[in-house]
């Protein structure tokens, strides 16, 4: 199987089913879930693509390149308007040019060149992003028509700056367990070159084959571990980044308490202020003693109250994923009408089997039963599998003309329940307003003692050519209840452009003025990555 990687949709193109496959997923949906007849069709190929001439030249002492597929490559992220454009071959925000630098110095040179000529620049890292963090349409007018004008807002130009180029691993420090890495590092590529040393960092969010060391720091990315190590925050040491400004870079120390921590200004920062170039982490070996379990509920609250239980014990899970009975559906999960919590526990120091146990006991006393070694194999298997394929199915999805996406949060358990139903009473109107109908699923992704980190996933029939107006409006129930209850606009997901009005509501206005302040300093032209994070203001001098 070959590694090409898709240019308007998720991963690689290898894996996009044929018609046949795609249509049987078609007809499990119109069967199971009560959906209408479904027109599967074909992706558009790159010469089918649409995309504006480059509006700028960059100077030649500025490594960069304005290829077409280049260009295409850099236009999106992987959210469901993203994939959705990208299947109608509709590239009309595309950059002017994707810049390659290969270290700090080229970097600088182009923060230099964009703040003087009014050029925005977009760190591009995976291009995972599902909030509109990478997207050059500034101020969010591009639609489904591939020939749609750019909407650059005040800007001359745009250009994707790709971090591809700072890939190195520049030291691994076994004694102390932490790696230098570059910014532009996969997942993979990272985890390969430290099994030399007998280290990993054992950081996986769901994108990890396709997103990058930068990209996580910049999005404050979560990852596979339900409790304890949740976000890459845990495994960051220090951070370096280059800023119009100057070079912006925090001590490589276990910990200080010197005044508010610098690193976390870094994190989840989404190329707002300036480009990380790279970050000492915090890494580690792989664990050798582990233990795992399944078990069904009947009701997904007393899986709730297991859960509760579980992480108020301090019992710290490694995997703690509650799927409630349509969760099990979508992901094939072989407990059909049940909730299933999967467990799994692991040490460096010792076995976990009584720290399993422990958890077992919990389980039962709200009414669970632990399912048989064959069947949590099968579970875990169906799982793991649905975890990093999952995002291929968003694939298919759009191809047959289904509306698709997920939003995620974290709220404190005793509001959960009260929201949980206000917010599925709230998308499940606004999926039958908007599309007729819908379905939506929820799963724990992580678990917090004072509280949950649902995730929630929503399907309905799109109609063709209201898909983002549809789009919008389920997103935007979900959003608003959010707000209502007290909850955050996102878990892991990052603010982007996507949820940066509810990031506004959710935040203090004295904190956003704040945050101003530290770009007006960083960033006095007001190029990096305009409309993400915070709305666009008038800070040119």
């Amino acid at each position: 199987m070959g590694n090409t990687k898709s240019f308007w949709g998720w991963g690689v193109t290898e894996q996009f089913p044929d018609w046949e496959t795609r249509q049987k997923l078609a007809n499990r949906l119109e069967r199971e879930l009560g959906f209408p007849e479904l027109t599967v069709r074909e992706p558009p190929s790159l010469a089918d693509c649409h995309l504006p001439d480059p509006a700028i030249s960059l100077p030649d002492t500025i490594p960069a390149t304005t290829d077409r597929n280049a260009r295409i490559h850099h236009t999106y992220g992987k959210s469901y308007p993203d994939l959705l454009r990208g299947f109608r071959g509709a590239f009309g925000p595309a950059p002017d040019a994707v810049a390659q630098p290969t270290d700090e110095e080229e970097i600088h040179r182009l923060l230099a060149w964009a703040s003087e000529s009014n050029v925005a620049v977009i760190p591009f890292g995976g291009g995972t992003s599902v909030v509109g963090g990478v997207e050059p349409d500034l101020v969010g007018r591009a639609g489904l028509d591939g020939t749609t004008e750019r909407s650059r807002g005040t800007y001359t130009g745009v250009i994707s700056l790709s971090l591809d180029g700072l890939d190195s691993i520049h030291e691994v420090d076994e004694h102390s367990r932490r790696a230098r890495i570059g910014a532009g590092v996969y997942g993979p590529a990272l985890n390969e070159a430290l099994e030399t040393h007998d280290l990993q960092l054992r950081h996986y969010p769901q994108s990890y084959e396709f997103s990058t060391v930068g990209g996580w720091i910049a999005t404050r990315a979560g990852g596979h571990f339900a409790t304890r190590y949740t976000h890459i925050d845990d495994f960051v040491e220090s951070v370096r980044a280059v800023t119009p400004a100057g070079v912006l870079e925090s001590r490589a120390v276990p910990a200080s308490g010197a005044g508010p921590d610098p690193n976390r200004f870094l994190l989840g920062s989404e190329g707002a202020f300036g480009v990380i170039t790279e970050a000492w982490l915090r890494v580690q070996p792989r664990p050798p003693y582990r233990a795992r379990a399944s078990v069904t509920f009947d009701s997904f609250w007393d899986g709730v109250e297991a859960t509760r239980e579980i992480v108020q014990a301090r019992l710290s899970p490694a995997n703690c994923r509650l799927l409630d009975p349509t969760e099990v559906l979508l992901n094939e999960v072989p407990a059909p009408g049940k909730s299933v919590l999967v467990l799994g526990f692991e040490s460096l120091a010792e076995p976990v089997e009584t720290t399993l146990d422990k958890a077992r006991d919990i389980c039962q006393t709200h009414g669970g039963t632990e399912q048989t070694a064959e069947s949590h194999t099968d579970a875990g298997k169906s799982w793991r599998s649905s975890f990093f394929e999952g995002p291929y199915l968003f694939n298919q999805l759009v191809s047959m003309g289904v509306l698709v996406d997920t939003f995620e949060t974290a709220v404190t358990w005793d509001r959960f329940e009260e929201m949980h139903t206000a917010l599925t009473r709230a998308v499940q109107n606004a999926l039958t307003e908007a599309c007729g109908m819908g379905v939506l699923s929820c799963r724990f992704t992580h678990v917090y003692p004072d509280g949950p980190a649902p995730y929630y996933t929503f399907l309905a029939p799109a109609e063709d050519g209201r898909e983002l107006e549809q789009w919008r409006a389920v997103k935007s129930a979900a959003a608003d209840v959010l707000m209502e209850y007290g909850a955050t606009i996102t878990h892991h997901h990052a603010v982007g452009r996507v949820h940066r009005d509810w990031y506004e509501q959710e935040q203090s206005a004295t904190y956003l003025d704040a945050l101003w302040s530290m770009k007006r300093t960083l960033d006095p032209a007001g190029i990096m990555n305009p409309g993400v994070l915070l709305k666009e203001r008038e800070i040119r001098r």
